[in-house]
């Protein structure tokens, strides 16, 4: 996907990008490929490729939800920046927090972020489990894609999310995945919303987008689980 299909695809899902903005995502690029030659950030180097399988796929949680308002932001497990440093760039609005595990990609989100000059969003070094610990009911909206399996993930980030908003789980193929966490979801004060099913363009793999409402908070001591 070249930077003109990446941006006719992008305009079909109703965003529209300015220079200053296309130019972010192209620094973003190259300090991906030049951080990903010291550390293991991603298999996936060709440009084109990036701006398929990263970028827009990054872009389509859109399909589920309103990203234009002033919103609380929590990306779980963002390893490379995906998607919590494309929704900052594209959605400046958004007070994102991204969370990871690795002190090295740590390191790397946060040079991404000051290069870039972005504000309002900041990396934390801790484990998932840990920081949802305290951070109950702090966000409008909790992400993580390709992560870990859906119910560990529903342990995680449900707790985080404040009454009224949403998990959203950006995954591949997840069919087994969603009818095996439908009880944890429910016990955690969570209900599936709504499932969105699509084909990447180009080369048409499945992705799924598995929007968990925060219908009621709950006293359960979650999380019980970590992610490895």
């Amino acid at each position: 996907m070249n930077q003109e299909l990446f941006i006719e695809k992008i305009n079909q899902l109703g965003i529209q990008l300015n220079n200053e903005q296309l130019n972010q995502l192209e620094k973003f690029y190259n300090l991906l490929i030049e951080w990903n030659q010291k550390m293991n950030l991603t298999r996936i180097t060709e440009k084109e490729d990036v701006y398929l399988k990263h970028f827009y796929d990054s872009l389509t949680i859109v399909k589920e939800i309103d990203l234009s308002k002033e919103l609380s932001l929590c990306d779980v497990g963002s390893g490379a920046g995906f998607p919590g440093i494309v929704l900052k760039i594209v959605f400046p609005n958004l007070k994102i927090t991204l969370i990871d595990s690795l002190l090295k990609r740590v390191n790397y989100l946060n040079e991404i972020i000051q290069v870039l000059g972005l504000e309002e969003i900041k990396a934390v070094h801790i484990r998932a489990e840990e920081y949802a610990k305290n951070h109950r009911e702090e966000f409008d909206i909790v992400t993580a894609r390709a992560v870990a399996n859906l119910s560990l993930l529903s342990e995680l980030c449900i707790p985080m999310v404040k009454e009224g908003g949403f998990f959203i789980s950006m995954k591949g193929n997840a069919k087994e995945e969603i009818v095996e966490s439908r009880e944890i979801i429910q016990k955690l004060g969570g209900k599936i919303n709504h499932i969105e099913e699509f084909q990447l363009p180009i080369e048409n793999s499945m992705r799924t987008l598995i929007k968990i409402e925060k219908i009621r908070k709950t006293d359960l001591k979650y999380p019980r689980n970590k992610i490895k």
